[in-house]
């Protein structure tokens, strides 16, 4: 740590590298030996993270040169009194937060924007500020409360931002203005390369729970297929607490589906299972996600549903969860199971 300016009068009379400076500290934290360079933090301007200077230069500035014929130097050594061992942090810290936040209020589209912290997530809203609080706790954290109760041991690896808009034109014009494209859905989603739910909150709170499962599913089952990504989302987009579990309704998907089934036209389960991201999403006989939903909707019924979660999540072998279904519902025979499903689920009722 030095000092490195004399009196503005004295360094203007015998050299022209910084003229103007005042007296002020830099933290030297490193020297670079193959470019003979130190690298210092400089405080007192912007942008003063890791900059550079010659060896000499450091040593030209250092002294503190107050008199012609006595100079002054100042060190101050660091030293340890004890060895503190530590791990990596793996979650984020208050700190990393509170930087996010300063962050994202450069992003705000206008002043009707209010900003919840509820971690793991930040909640952003354009509606009153006791509203954007309520969807906060009533929703984002009612549901992440129950869902790492039973699913998800890890956050989210990044920190994500609830946007939840209060009406349908300033969800599609802001979705335009923070993310460059208009939605392709009027109720929301979840992107991952923007680190975001995007929400019309206006029509309701269900398409939200259904996007916080994602990035869940993200930082605990990276390799999780889209039919159970999606089935078990889609499960929780109508639900309710059940002595202190989330537990998934019959929904509007239902009807579609019923028709399916009574039309003969829902692709089997070993289709379903082994469907890529691109058949799942659009290659879509109008089934798939009805399909995944109450095949997890049987499962919640049977109490299986966490179990297979959890079988499937580290069954190494087994990349579609096709052959942890046929374990868990404990038959071979998923042509028979899904009859029975299908008479089963025509009898529901929403």
């Amino acid at each position: 740590l030095y000092s490195s300016a004399a009196s503005d009068v004295y360094k203007r009379q015998h050299y022209n590298d910084q003229p103007n400076s005042t007296e002020h500290f830099r933290l030297i934290v490193g020297y670079d030996a193959d470019r003979d360079e130190i690298i210092y933090q400089e405080p007192a301007v912007a942008d003063g993270d890791y900059l550079r200077m010659s060896r000499q230069m450091f040593l030209k500035l250092w002294p503190l040169k107050y008199e012609r014929d006595q100079w002054t130097v100042v060190l101050m050594r660091l030293r340890p009194t004890r060895h503190l061992s530590g791990t990596r942090a793996t979650t984020y810290t208050d700190a990393d937060y509170a930087q996010h936040i300063l962050e994202l209020k450069k992003k705000l589209p206008d002043t009707d924007f209010h900003i919840v912290l509820q971690k793991p997530f930040v909640v952003v809203g354009n509606d009153d500020k006791e509203t954007v609080k309520a969807h906060s706790v009533n929703t984002v954290a009612w549901a992440v409360k129950r869902l790492k109760k039973v699913y998800f041991e890890k956050d989210p690896n990044q920190i994500v931002d609830v946007w939840l808009f209060r009406d349908k034109d300033t969800y599609e014009k802001h979705c335009v203005t923070l993310f460059g494209r208009k939605p392709s859905t009027p109720f929301g989603y979840y992107s991952s390369s923007n680190r975001a739910l995007v929400m019309n909150i206006s029509t309701g709170g269900g398409t939200l729970v259904h996007e916080i499962v994602h990035p869940f599913i993200e930082s605990n089952f990276p390799n999780c297929p889209s039919w159970f990504n999606e089935g078990l989302a889609s499960l929780y987009e109508q639900c309710r607490d059940r002595d202190g579990y989330i537990w998934g309704s019959t929904n509007w998907r239902l009807r579609g589906l019923k028709k399916a089934i009574a039309a003969g036209t829902v692709p089997a389960f070993e289709t379903l299972c082994n469907s890529t991201t691109h058949e799942f999403y659009e290659e879509d006989p109008g089934t798939n996600y009805a399909q995944a939903r109450y095949l997890c909707y049987y499962l919640q019924e049977q109490e299986l549903l966490v179990k297979f979660f959890h079988e499937f999540r580290t069954a190494n072998s087994d990349p579609t969860g096709f052959e942890t279904l046929k374990n868990v519902l404990g038959t071979q025979d998923i042509a028979s199971f899904q009859k029975r499903w299908e008479a089963w689920t025509a009898a529901l009722r929403f």
